[in-house]
């Protein structure tokens, strides 16, 4: 139940994402400027097909997944143990004090070097802000507005509603509470990084240890919304710039492709780029096209990182809301059950109770009648 209303939150929220994208990119698309195509080059990679995502997202083994960082394999191999400790009952429980030390350990770590992550997000911002500064200032300036501008909407309107609404918490506690796992997603343009701050911004704020470690990690390779955005605004951008309208039917297959390609190009590295060029490829625009936007990729991506990771959260906050809603609608059931189970029983002692005095009454009467006739 909870990874089955995970899926749907993600292919849903990724939706309204693509949406917001297009939508505000054509409302806004006269401050776009257009640039020369001439002589763009842009060498694609290649894209991974769902099919193929599918099959390997189980492992060959239980070490690779680890050192090659791939998401979606540590998360099967993790059910996979886990169900198996389940299956081998008592025998497992040095096993599972034993991960339990070692998760103990591993989040140690992290706060580690968390604590020296000022510095390292300081080394990070330079290098971006020394190369692309001057792009930022010039001709795409109006792009990068436009992109920050849906990143703000998409969170203000499509995570402020689902989390009052489905997660019945304020807006302003969740962005309150979120506020270190932002700036941290926002300067490391990092969403697997995050990770470990956003789970105990989560936990801070009430969530679900159990359903946090497993809708964050899947959220982290998964659920692209900023990506999603970032789709929509530089499809419009690319179209304007080779003089193209896009037709509604145009705009409604980005939407589905962004959408569907959330999921297919999971654990791809440099999956945005991947996305766009999927993108392009479903409404017939030249994937060359990318290589307008392909110098300043990193200050969308401190964007789009920084909503992908608020997505995740708000997706945790409601699940562990809807959870313990079922569990105490569980919980209620069972204790009526147990009332009404009480109260047939004491029914019956009772229906017992006065079968018995009555047979006892009708026995002392007939012993009376007999003394009186003899």
């Amino acid at each position: 139940m909870i990874g089955g209303t995970t899926i749907v939150y993600y292919l849903l929220t990724t939706a309204c994402a693509t949406t917001i994208g297009l939508l505000i990119a054509n409302l806004m698309k006269g401050m776009f400027p257009v640039l020369s195509t001439s002589g763009l080059e842009y060498e694609q990679q290649e894209s991974t097909s769902f099919m193929d995502t599918l099959v390997n997202i189980f492992p060959d083994n239980f070490i690779s997944p680890m050192s090659d960082a791939n998401m979606l394999q540590v998360i099967v191999m993790a059910l996979i143990i886990g169900f198996a400790i389940i299956l081998v009952g008592e025998k497992a429980a040095p096993a599972v004090k034993a991960i339990n030390v070692c998760n103990d350990i591993f989040m140690k770590c992290m706060e580690m070097i968390l604590k020296l992550s000022p510095i390292g997000v300081f080394c990070l911002l330079c290098p971006v802000i020394a190369e692309n500064g001057s792009k930022i200032i010039g001709s795409l300036a109006s792009v990068l507005l436009v992109a920050y501008i849906c990143y703000v909407l998409h969170v203000v309107i499509v995570y402020s509603t689902t989390v009052r609404t489905l997660g019945g918490m304020s807006p302003l506690k969740f962005f309150k509470g979120m506020a270190p796992a932002m700036l941290f997603a926002f300067s490391s343009a990092s969403s697997v990084g995050t990770l470990p701050l956003n789970l105990e911004c989560c936990e801070n704020m009430g969530a679900s240890k159990e359903v946090s470690s497993f809708v964050l990690p899947l959220g982290a390779t998964i659920n692209m919304d900023g990506t999603a955005i970032y789709q929509g605004v530089c499809s419009i951008f690319i179209a304007a710039c080779y003089g193209i309208t896009l037709t509604p039917t145009q705009m409604l297959t980005i939407v589905l492709t962004a959408t569907l390609a959330s999921i297919g190009t999971a654990g791809v590295p440099g999956a945005g780029m991947v996305m766009l060029s999927m993108v392009l490829q479903s409404v017939g625009l030249p994937v060359e096209g990318i290589a307008l936007v392909a110098g300043v990729d990193r200050i969308f991506d401190m964007g789009r990182t920084t909503v992908n990771i608020t997505g995740d959260a708000s997706c945790a906050v409601i699940v562990s809301h809807l959870q313990e809603k079922r569990n105490a609608r569980r919980a209620r059931k069972e204790a009526k059950k147990n009332n009404a189970e009480s109260g047939t029983a004491a029914m019956k002692n009772n229906t017992e109770s006065e079968s018995a005095a009555m047979k006892n009454n009708t026995e002392s009467a007939a012993m009376k009648n007999n003394a009186e006739r003899n």
